[in-house]
C-alpha cells in the first residue's frame, strides 16, 4: 500500500520511505534517511540526517532523533543511528547519533521508551527494553535484553546494565549492574535484591532461577567482601549460564576503578 503523507510534512528527496509508512503533519524527515514499512511518524517528529528506521516503529508527537550529540564544540561529521523494529517511542524523546563518523548509535526491537527519556550518542540497546518516563541515559551505554528501568533514572556515561535488571524510580546508576538485579539509590545505587519478574519474563524455568537465587545469597547476603565472593563463584566448575553471566559481568566491573567496564576501551 502506498504511504500517507501530510501535505505539511517536509521529506528531503533523498530519503527512503518504505511501504505503508505515515507521516503526520509539520514532521521533518532529513536527507539520507530510511524508513521501514508500516512505521508511523506524528505530528512534528524530527528524523536526522542518515537515520536508519526498521519496520513497524511508532515515534509519537515532538520526538527528535538522530540530531548532533550534546558535546561542547561539537563541530565535525557525526556518525549514524540505527533502530529495529516494533518499537513505540514516546512523546518528546531524544535519540542521538554517533558522535564518531565511523560509528552508529544502535536500538534494538520491541523497546518502549516513555515520554522525555533521552538516550546519548553511542549507546547500544538490545531488545525488549522498558525505559519509563524522563530517565536519561549519557552517553556511550549499553543496556542489554529485558532491562526495565523506572521513572527518571540517571545513568552515567560507559555503564553497562545487565540483562532482565531493574533500577526502581529515582536511581542514580554510576557503575555497571549485573543482570537479573533490582537496584534503588544513587551514588552509589545498590543491588537489592532479584527481579523476579525479569526472569519469568526471560523464560528461566524454577531450576535456573533458583541457581540464580543461590548466586544472589552467595554473592551479596554472605557479608564477606562482593568480589571476593564473586571470584570464589568464578572458581568454581560447571556454572549455569546465568549465573556465569552474572560473575563475569562482576569481574569486567572489577577491572576498572569506577566499576563502569566499557571505560577500559575509552578513546
Amino acid at each position: 500500500m502506498a504511504s500517507e503523507i501530510h501535505p505539511s510534512a517536509v521529506i528531503d528527496k533523498t530519503a527512503k520511505l518504505g511501504n505503508d509508512v505515515v507521516i503526520g503533519p509539520f514532521t521533518l524527515v532529513d536527507a539520507g534517511a530510511e524508513i521501514g514499512d508500516g512505521t508511523i511518524l506524528d505530528a512534528h517528529v524530527v528524523v536526522g540526517k542518515n537515520v536508519k528506521l526498521g519496520k513497524n516503529n511508532r515515534l509519537f508527537a515532538n520526538c527528535v532523533i538522530g540530531r548532533p550529540p550534546q558535546v561542547l564544540n561539537f563541530n565535525r561529521p557525526m556518525g549514524g543511528l540505527e533502530i529495529g523494529d516494533n518499537n513505540n517511542i514516546r512523546e518528546f524523546v531524544t535519540i542521538h547519533p554517533s558522535m564518531y563518523p565511523d560509528h552508529k548509535t544502535i536500538i534494538g526491537s520491541n523497546n518502549l521508551l516513555m515520554i522525555g527519556v533521552h538516550l546519548g550518542h553511542d549507546c547500544v540497546l538490545s531488545d525488549n527494553i522498558v525505559m519509563s518516563n524522563y530517565t536519561q541515559i549519557s552517553g556511550h551505554c549499553h543496556l542489554q535484553t529485558g532491562v526495565w528501568l523506572s521513572g527518571m533514572v540517571a545513568v552515567h556515561q560507559f555503564c553497562t546494565i545487565g540483562k532482565w535488571c531493574y533500577a526502581a524510580g529515582y536511581t542514580g546508576i554510576a557503575h555497571d549492574i549485573p543482570p537479573y538485579m533490582i537496584v534503588s539509590g544513587h551514588y552509589p545505587s545498590e543491588v537489592r535484591g532479584i527481579n523476579k519478574r525479569g526472569i519469568r519474563r526471560a523464560g528461566l524455568n524454577e531450576q535456573q532461577q533458583e541457581l540464580i537465587e543461590q548466586a544472589y545469597r552467595f554473592i551479596w547476603r554472605s557479608k564477606k567482601p562482593v568480589l571476593e565472593q564473586v571470584k570464589a563463584l568464578a572458581a568454581q566448575d560447571g556454572l549455569n549460564d546465568h549465573v556465569r553471566a552474572i560473575v563475569d559481568h562482576m569481574l569486567n566491573m572489577g577491572k576498572q576503578r569506577f566499576g563502569r567496564h566499557l571505560e577500559l576501551f575509552r578513546d
